[in-house]
């Protein structure tokens, strides 16, 4: 009997790499010669490959909610919901997560460890394009990580279960690179998997909303995107990366660090509140 449950215990992780393997073999035979062929534009490539990496996920993830859990609205499950609510959360989410990195850079000036300055860039026009690219970014992320598999292993496992495996995989899928790189950008790990565990407290404690998650996640990389792009910021080097941030990365320090356990404190709590409330 105890077998018996141990294997179906594991049907959670069967699934997600069956989906992953399906999906691979609906993209790859697209994206290789497609790759091949914007080799000398490397911007449009990655946008090019991965815009249709998400289209193809969309797609494959419609038809695994009809076919496998008979929920032809599958992503409503997830806590993609377009209404009113929905567009309120992720303004709400994305004004967090601006003001959350726009104050890590502050802190860091305050300090002397950079400068801020005025830019010769149009900044409108990077303020713009930012927030599209941030946009496009966490709603892909938050989709998979935050909604799919969150979702996925939550169907086999506890909530807690659900809540540190999705963010566990988060972490990891960030660190999918050259050993060497993985060594020297190591402090940005338990900054991502605070990050991750925020985004699930977040979403549970707006009403299971993935809007939410989605305005944190695109607000940081919103801000980060104006100040690095627009040329806004220069680095004194009066601290080692370490500290500031690895690749000018703000949460890939300890200061980062420490701006994400805040943001961690204050999702978990409003979480369990919510949880509370909901029990009465």
């Amino acid at each position: 009997m105890l077998k018996q449950q141990w294997q179906l215990k594991k049907y959670a992780f069967v699934r997600i790499v069956f989906f992953l393997l399906c999906l691979a073999i609906i993209w790859l035979p697209i994206a290789i010669p497609l790759n091949r062929i914007l080799q000398k534009e490397p911007n449009l490539n990655t946008i090019a490959t991965m815009g249709l990496l998400l289209v193809d996920f969309i797609l494959l993830q419609k038809l695994w909610g009809i076919y496998i859990y008979k929920q032809p609205f599958i992503f409503q499950q997830y806590g993609l919901k377009c209404d009113r609510l929905g567009a309120v959360t992720f303004v709400k989410g994305l004004a967090i997560g601006f003001s959350l990195c726009s104050v890590l850079f502050i802190t860091q000036a305050i300090f002397g460890w950079l400068t801020i300055s005025n830019s010769e860039e149009f900044l409108l026009k990077i303020a713009i394009e930012g927030l599209l690219s941030a946009v496009g970014i966490a709603f892909a992320e938050e989709l998979v990580f935050r909604g799919w598999i969150l979702n996925e292993i939550e169907r086999d496992y506890s909530k807690n279960t659900g809540l540190w495996c999705s963010s566990i995989l988060f972490a990891v899928a960030h660190f999918l690179k050259p050993i060497s790189e993985i060594i020297r950008t190591a402090i940005a790990f338990p900054a991502l998997l605070i990050l991750g565990l925020s985004l699930v407290w977040a979403k549970r404690a707006y009403g299971d909303r993935l809007g939410i998650s989605i305005g944190i996640h695109a607000g940081l990389v919103w801000s980060y995107y104006i100040l690095n792009v627009g040329n806004l910021i220069t680095y004194t080097d009066r601290v080692p990366e370490w500290i500031t941030g690895i690749n000018g990365n703000p949460i890939a320090g300890i200061l980062g660090l420490s701006g994400m356990g805040v943001l961690a404190l204050m999702m978990r709590n409003r979480a369990i509140k919510k949880s509370a409330v909901g029990k009465i």
